[in-house]
């Protein structure tokens, strides 16, 4: 970077020797001898400087609007230097990545003023080598004495540039123009320039990462803020103002928070400014407006580490909040679309046009169908189609529990003050809760979950603080939850309410002409999901897997094809490949025992051909075992 001073009379030899017998001298810097080889096949004047590519005044104002920063930056490093300019003769320039001057700060520029000079291009293809150039090209600082530049005009002078990098990037050149030769020491002007470079490149390395910190703390889910002594929010990040705003004051605002917080003396932020942090408390805030419980870290902030505290830093979150993110990390969302649940069959058509129209109301759904026929699919695409999407949807099987437990999972448990649970409705709220097997919940437990549904409030088991839901039912029963009703083994309180949408997901076997899309799209969806090949299947694998009668739905034949995906080597599945009835046929002894060739009889829907198809067996064979345990067989 400096270069040792080089007498002139012979830098312009070589510029001669060069221009007129296109010979390099070996004396010549190597980045300028490379540099003057371009200029030549560009075919850059070399008399005087060309300024005629430049930018209209519009270009050039927008231009330095976007560059405002490290415009008003520069202006401000250089303002006292400016007598030093004028002494010397020193043009300083702030050039962008396109080589388009941005601003002159001192003149004279060859004797232009600087409106002349400012939305210029100064690049290698408009006026040749110059340090500006040969900094663009190898993003290092370099001094250029002035026979070395491509234009002859500005052979009296000299020129230093240097990259201005912002996480390693280019995103300027500042440049000094020495329009005459100087009586100031190169490594001086040099070390001037450089300080400036340093100094801007620091400021726009704070901007940016003030701006990712500002983006970082608004794209975070909890409230930020600094607080001073009196009481005054210096800083809130967006969920800070935001909450304060519903309290009625705002970050920066004169306003005494003490005056807002009615208990403060009892708050962690008290606390806080005599010098005792808190983490992760929960806190209940009490305003006028409203109240709120936080989970809350408060952080002491000393000045002068004298021990006095002057500010304190507090993060929050509301408890609810709390309770979506956590549902949300635990995988609490819908992994289902509507769009996924494949089939054209007029039955089924139907009940999935019906659940994207109910899915936009905010009533509670009940799913009813058989075992296996998709309702916990149909449950998440409802949610994932309604306008509680971006809440949690959490699940809860009714019959997997005792009636002891099931209230404890639904209301959550407040056993011990220090050990209070939420249950499923609080984690739900502001999302979808799906029962599945609703039918399966005791009656003075379902009475209890209609109450806190009707009243949108609820409280633990164990505890007698009321909390705030907003919950949506989706439901699932396996049979007809009305006729349970009528025969009093289900609420008819919770019926009511989970009934206002009800949808009815037909069996596979009423929509057999839907087998050959559901097996191909099942197939797709495990390829995808365990990032292995697709694999099809040969058409007589799809019809037999159309003879057969599926009495456990959706969900048998996903598993007949889940096998037949992993066990089967190639990307073709045959016929033989599929075992349809599985552990039946291999540990039943269907020829001896009547109840397991029922089983299997019953599964081919009563049909001999299918039947035998299924056990690979003739029809002959099956008319034997039909007579033998007394079956007649359909007509």
């Amino acid at each position: 970077m400096i270069r040792e001073h080089r007498s002139r009379k012979k830098l312009k030899k070589y510029y001669e020797k060069f221009m007129e017998k296109d010979i390099i001298d070996p004396n010549v810097h190597p980045w300028v001898a490379s540099s003057w080889q371009m200029s030549r096949e560009l075919g850059v004047r070399a008399d005087v400087l060309d300024l005629s590519h430049c930018l209209s005044k519009k270009e050039l104002s927008d231009r330095q609007a976007i560059h405002g920063e490290a415009i008003a930056c520069l202006a401000h490093l250089s303002e006292e230097l400016q007598e030093f300019f004028q002494k010397y003769d020193i043009s300083l320039l702030l050039v962008d990545r396109d080589a388009v001057v941005l601003k002159c700060y001192s003149s004279p520029f060859y004797q232009r003023i600087p409106g002349e000079i400012e939305g210029v291009r100064v690049g290698i293809e408009e006026i040749g080598t110059s340090s500006i150039s040969l900094v663009m090209e190898h993003r290092a600082p370099f001094w250029i004495f002035g026979p070395e530049m491509w234009v002859e005009e500005c052979h009296e002078g000299n020129a230093c540039s240097a990259p201005v990098m912002v996480n390693g990037d280019m995103r300027y050149i500042v440049t000094f123009v020495f329009v005459s030769q100087v009586d100031i020491p190169q490594d001086a002007a040099i070390a001037m320039l450089l300080t400036l470079r340093n100094a801007l490149e620091e400021h726009l390395a704070n901007i940016f990462r003030s701006r990712a910190e500002k983006a970082i703390l608004n794209a975070a889910p909890f409230a930020v803020y600094h607080i001073l002594a009196d009481g005054k929010v210096a800083y809130a990040n967006r969920l800070g103002k935001k909450r304060l705003e519903d309290i009625g004051t705002t970050a920066g605002s004169a306003t005494n928070l003490w005056n807002v917080i009615l208990n403060y003396p009892h708050t962690p932020l008290h606390l806080g400014f005599g010098g005792q942090p808190s983490y992760n408390e929960e806190v209940t805030w009490i305003t006028k407006n409203k109240t709120y419980e936080d989970i809350t870290t408060v952080v002491p902030l000393e000045e002068n580490g004298n021990g006095e505290v002057n500010s304190i830093v507090v993060v929050s979150m509301p408890i609810e909040d709390l309770r979506t993110l956590v549902a949300h990390a635990s995988g609490y969302m819908a992994k289902y679309s509507l769009s996924s649940m494949v089939g054209e069959a007029p039955g089924f058509r139907s009940v999935r046009d019906k659940a994207a129209r109910v899915a936009k109301s905010e009533n509670h759904v009940l799913i009813q169908g058989e075992p296996g026929t998709g309702k916990q699919r149909l449950a998440h695409g409802i949610h994932q189609e309604s306008s509680r999407a971006g809440g949690p949807l959490i699940s809860l099987r009714c019959g997997d529990a005792t009636p002891e437990l099931l209230a404890q999972e639904i209301f959550g448990s407040a056993l011990r003050r220090e050990a209070s649970h939420p249950g499923r409705l609080e984690l739900a709220s502001g999302g979808s809760l799906f029962l599945d097997e609703i039918e399966k919940m005791p009656g003075n437990l379902a009475d209890e979950l209609a109450e806190a549904l009707s009243t949108r409030k609820t409280h633990r088991m164990g505890e007698k603080v009321e909390r705030d839901i907003d919950v949506r039912i989706l439901a699932s029963c396996d049979g007809d939850l009305k006729q349970l009703v009528e025969r009093g083994v289900f609420s008819r309180n919770l019926y009511q309410i989970v009934s206002r949408n009800v949808l009815r997901m037909p069996t596979l076997r009423s929509r057999r002409a839907d087998i050959p899309g559901l097996a191909k799209h099942i197939l797709s969806e495990l390829a995808q999901q365990h990032q292995m090949p697709a694999k099809v299947l040969q058409p007589e694998a799809v019809e037999k897997l159309m003879s057969y009668d599926w009495p456990e739905n959706v969900k048998q034949l996903q598993g007949v094809l889940e096998r037949a995906f992993f066990n089967t080597p190639g990307r073709v599945l045959r016929a033989s490949d599929l075992d349809i009835l599985g552990d039946v046929r291999q540990h039943v002894l269907w020829k001896r025992d009547r109840t397991a060739f029922m089983q299997v009889w019953k599964a081919a829907g009563g049909n001999v051909s299918r039947l035998a198809n299924l056990l690979d067996v003739s029809r002959v064979t099956l008319y034997r075992y039909l007579k033998k345990f007394g079956i007649e067989k359909k007509s």
